[in-house]
């Protein structure tokens, strides 16, 4: 299958169209039909090509809007490529969020078409939607005649799949923010920003076409999109797609990635389960944490020369048998989306995994920072990619500026006004330092607590400390106004004497006055579902507190 290339280097649509020309090459792996199924480079093309003919017969035209809350997959990758080759503008949302969240951003965006995976969200969409979109349904058999099943949309045959010439600054995308704070806004991405950033990304973290990786993150979120989904694509490297967070210990054995992508979240949910089979032995605890202490005294250069040979003994003995559970292939793992705590890194280091933490926001493509695996500190996010310039404002904050700066906020020219200066500079939000041409970010300036007595805290590096402490799951500070800081803990710990113990143990290194008073505990996790996080799995800090606030008032009074 042939694709319209000419002048068509500007467009994402060329990084599928780029491998037609070894047609039988494997890109992709899904489980379907109780098996796992490759796919081609023509499979892909060809299925895009048929989403072309079905977005022409309904008379889209080039920026017209098409809506996606897809799981992770080979139909989420032709439907984007499809929409990128014809110009059409992708609007990609979370699979696990609420309807009407789903309804807000569709009629945000005015999308033409929503394509969703299954009819669940179909009667919700139905009573929020004041204008309905073309709704499509991959699930075959769909029960509402709202929705047109995927069947009866699609043509069986098509034109060879098609990438139109565009401008660079062509909108490719609007991506909705995780929205912590209020509605989330509709963040303008053109081929160019992402494109850049894709490439500049290459550059810190070489990517093999012999290389495989698993899709952990959704493909809505732009750290999977444009590290886990386009770069791979961009290089030729395989993705198998998993299966989902309960599967994904046998994906991850089954596939053998090379490459790791992920939050600090999937990582700590391993280290966690290697911590429950280390509580069954003594010696076996004690060896593996004898190896990460070895490990990462090595990294640092701070090994002697027997502490090296025991290193290389107990690397073999234990690092090894637990690094195969992740496959026992990796030759390195990123970190994103979310600050890797210290204790992370420290593991999977230790254990000799090159595990390399970056920086971004949504509203740069998303990577603005990076480590290197031959420079890693693991306490910085390494330094800005090729073509970012970046500064401290008076308040510290972190400006960027470079070609995957976002064009703005869609139909919210106040709000880019507030972020995006006229000549380019990104306020990203963030409180940072630079040093030696490193970033180290410290936590949001939109999230200081200002205490009752004046003095002032970014509560997330806080928050980020007290989680060293295993015992803390999930935590949150608490304090605006307030003469001292109240700590809410999902733990299953009941004992609050001994957790404000704890979690002031780990704030030693903290001013005097970031000391916790009192903790309100819960058992139950914070989720997607309950409306506590957000899809990229953030803490919603205005839904915490309402839902906690007779807890939070008790523990003040008390």
């Amino acid at each position: 299958m042939a694709a319209n290339m000419e002048h068509a280097e500007n467009n994402l649509a060329s990084l599928l169209a780029q491998h037609l020309g070894t047609p039988d090459k494997i890109l992709y792996s899904q489980y379907e039909n109780g098996a796992w199924r490759d796919y081609s480079a023509t499979e892909v093309a060809q299925l895009a090509a048929r989403w072309q003919a079905a977005f022409r017969a309904q008379g889209m035209a080039r920026g017209d809007r098409v809506a996606l809350c897809v799981k992770n997959g080979v139909n989420w990758v032709a439907i984007d490529q499809a929409a990128l080759g014809l110009g059409l503008v992708l609007v990609p949302l979370y699979l696990i969020d609420n309807p009407g969240n789903v309804a807000w951003c569709v009629s945000d965006s005015a999308a033409r078409l929503l394509v969703l995976e299954n009819a669940r969200m179909l009667e919700a969409l139905q009573a929020t939607l004041t204008t309905m979109p073309t709704i499509v349904c991959l699930q075959r058999d769909v029960p509402d005649s709202t929705a047109i099943g995927v069947d009866k949309w699609l043509p069986r045959a098509a034109l060879p799949f098609e990438v139109q010439p565009l401008e660079p600054d062509a909108l490719a995308s609007i991506v909705y923010t995780s929205g912590t704070t209020g509605r989330p806004k509709g963040v303008m991405l053109s081929h160019r920003n992402i494109m850049s950033n894709v490439d500049a990304t290459l550059e810190v973290v070489t990517v093999h076409p012999t290389d495989v990786l698993v899709s952990v993150l959704p493909l809505s979120h732009m750290f999977e999109r444009t590290c886990g989904y386009y770069a791979p694509l961009r290089a030729g490297a395989r993705v198998a797609f998993s299966r989902g967070v309960s599967q994904l210990a046998e994906d991850l054995a089954l596939h053998r990635p090379t490459i790791l992508v992920a939050v600090p979240r999937v990582y700590d949910r391993f280290l966690a389960r290697i911590g429950q089979k280390l509580e069954e032995s003594p010696f076996k605890r004690w060896l593996f944490h004898l190896t990460v202490k070895l490990g990462w005294r090595v990294f640092n250069g701070e090994a002697s020369t027997p502490e090296r040979l025991l290193y290389g003994r107990l690397r073999k003995l234990v690092a090894g048998p637990i690094l195969a559970r992740l496959g026992g292939r990796l030759r390195l793992a990123a970190a994103g989306g979310a600050a890797l705590e210290a204790r992370i890194a420290r593991a999977f280091i230790g254990l000799g995994l090159p595990l390399i933490q970056g920086y971004g926001l949504t509203e740069a493509s998303p990577v603005v920072a990076a480590n290197r695996a031959d420079d890693n500190d693991p306490a910085s996010v390494g330094y800005p990619l090729r073509g970012f310039e970046v500064r401290l404002n008076e308040a510290h904050e972190l400006l960027v500026r470079g070609p995957s700066v976002m064009q703005g906020y869609w139909q919210h020219a106040d709000a880019t006004r507030a972020v995006l200066s006229a000549d380019g500079w990104l306020n990203t939000g963030d409180l940072a330092d630079i040093r030696d041409g490193k970033l180290y970010i410290k936590g949001r300036s939109k999230d200081i607590l200002v205490l009752s007595n004046g003095e002032k805290l970014p509560p997330e590096e806080a928050e980020m400390a007290i989680l060293e402490d295993p015992v803390f799951e999930q935590v949150m500070l608490f304090g605006e106004g307030r003469p001292s800081l109240v700590l809410l803990a999902v733990t299953q710990e009941s004992d609050e004497r001994e957790l404000v113990r704890r979690a002031n143990a780990q704030l030693k290194q903290f001013p005097r006055y970031v000391r916790v008073r009192r903790v309100v505990a819960t058992k139950e996790p914070w989720t997607v579902e309950n409306g506590l996080l957000t899809p990229t799995l953030k803490a919603k800090r205005t839904p915490l507190a309402a839902h906690f606030a007779r807890e939070i008032e008790a523990a003040y009074r008390g």
